[in-house]
């Protein structure tokens, strides 16, 4: 879809830092990130919903989610790693995409956190320095 941010975001047409891709899903780092390591997967077809992803499309979602928690407990060993997406009109992006978010507040704050309602640290690096660590980290797993 032309005019839609998630399909230029997922098929290089934005500048995006990608810490993993395949055929069918691309992981790059939310530009905004609640902490470093925050990461989304976008389908590579405009897709709005989680239930119009096909079987290849949701096993590499699932996959990368696995690759990029993975990555995050090991780079940045948070509290814990929070995986979710939101739909229809809570989707700012109107194409699919799942939040892979490494999580260091206690469970009571991450609503207002996620809405953009509390106070959050300033990520301990910077975007280029975090592309850099889990691309080179899944790059190994991947070995």
């Amino acid at each position: 879809m032309k005019n839609c941010l998630g399909c230029r975001l997922s098929n290089h047409e934005e500048k995006v830092h990608i810490v993993y891709e395949n055929e069918f899903i691309t992981c790059i780092l939310d530009h905004v990130p609640h902490h470093s390591g925050h990461t989304l997967i976008l389908p590579k077809k405009h897709k709005a919903e989680v239930t119009e992803l096909d079987e290849e499309e949701s096993l590499s979602v699932m996959r990368a989610s696995q690759l990029v928690a993975r990555t995050i407990h090991a780079l940045y060993e948070p509290k814990g790693v929070t995986i979710c997406q939101n739909g229809g009109i809570f989707s700012e992006l109107t194409h699919y995409h799942m939040h892979v978010i490494p999580r260091n507040e206690e469970a009571d704050q991450f609503g207002a956190m996620f809405y953009g309602h509390a106070h959050v640290d300033e990520p301990s690096e910077a975007l280029e320095e975090t592309h850099e660590k889990m691309k080179n980290y899944i790059t190994r797993l991947l070995e």
